[in-house]
């Protein structure tokens, strides 16, 4: 697929999506979620990509939001679709992703920017970074998961304080808070982006992908979180990753994992 809106790069297993619309601080237009859902899905079946550092194109902007040009004239049945099918084809499958998604978060992180970010597995965002969901200004509130996954990160009452006020906080109260895991300078957000996720690919990738679903399980309506763990757990001893580290700890040598 050739995109308009995002610059990939594939370097040392790291799949780098930059989305690309600096000029309108890579606010989300449905072009660009279709092709982040096009990249996303298409690195889960390339065995080059272990992992995936997502972030915006510029100093100024993660993503600012939605392309609010788009639905303003969205009728009620437009605005269950749009919702429905940003969450499904994008947001979603990042959450759910095998493979792990960091976010680098450099400036605003706005409305579905943050609810990008939210979606992915960890956040790194530069000391200059501001984080809030802005949609009660429109008259709307966060369509792309952001009322259950600001939750499920910072609790009730904090969500219900940032979504009812629609304030933007700063990196230091983000991390103080607990939706995001850590805060740099902006020169060092994508090398520290780019440190976990190398601590992460040097792990067994059958043992992260199992860790990643069963931790979202826990997050699940209707899934028992612990019976996941226990399933995943027990599927780990038929792996070839399993027998390899076991063997690599035996012998006092660093593991070679193969992903299978």
């Amino acid at each position: 697929m050739k995109y308009e809106n995002l610059l990939l790069e594939i370097k040392n297993r790291i799949l780098y999506i930059t989305i690309n619309r600096e000029s309108k601080l890579n606010a989300l237009n449905k072009a660009t979620l279709g092709e982040l859902h096009f990249a996303i899905t298409d690195s889960f079946n390339d065995r080059s990509v272990g992992g995936i550092i997502l972030t915006g194109a510029g100093p100024k902007a993660f993503v600012a939001g939605a392309d609010i040009s788009e639905f303003a004239t969205f009728n009620p049945d437009e605005g269950r679709n749009l919702a429905r099918e940003g969450q499904t084809k994008v947001f979603d499958v990042i959450h759910n992703s095998n493979k792990p998604v960091i976010a680098a978060i450099n400036g605003f992180a706005l409305g579905g920017g943050l609810e990008l970010a939210m979606a992915c597995h960890i956040r790194v965002v530069s000391d200059n970074a501001r984080l809030g969901l802005p949609e009660v200004t429109l008259g709307l509130i966060p369509g792309y998961g952001g009322t259950q996954r600001l939750t499920q990160l910072v609790g009730r009452a904090r969500a219900l304080e940032l979504i009812l006020t629609a304030d933007m906080i700063t990196a230091a109260e983000a991390l103080q808070s607990g939706l995001v895991n850590h805060v740099v300078s902006p020169e060092e957000l994508i090398i520290k982006s780019e440190e976990i996720m190398n601590k992460i690919l040097s792990r067994s990738p059958v043992a992260v992908a199992a860790a990643i679903r069963a931790v979202n399980a826990g997050l699940t309506d209707g899934e028992n979180g612990f019976e996941a763990e226990i399933n995943e757990f027990s599927n780990c001893f038929g792996t070839a990753d399993f027998h390899e580290g076991v063997t690599a700890f035996r012998e006092k040598r660093k593991p070679v994992f193969k992903g299978n």
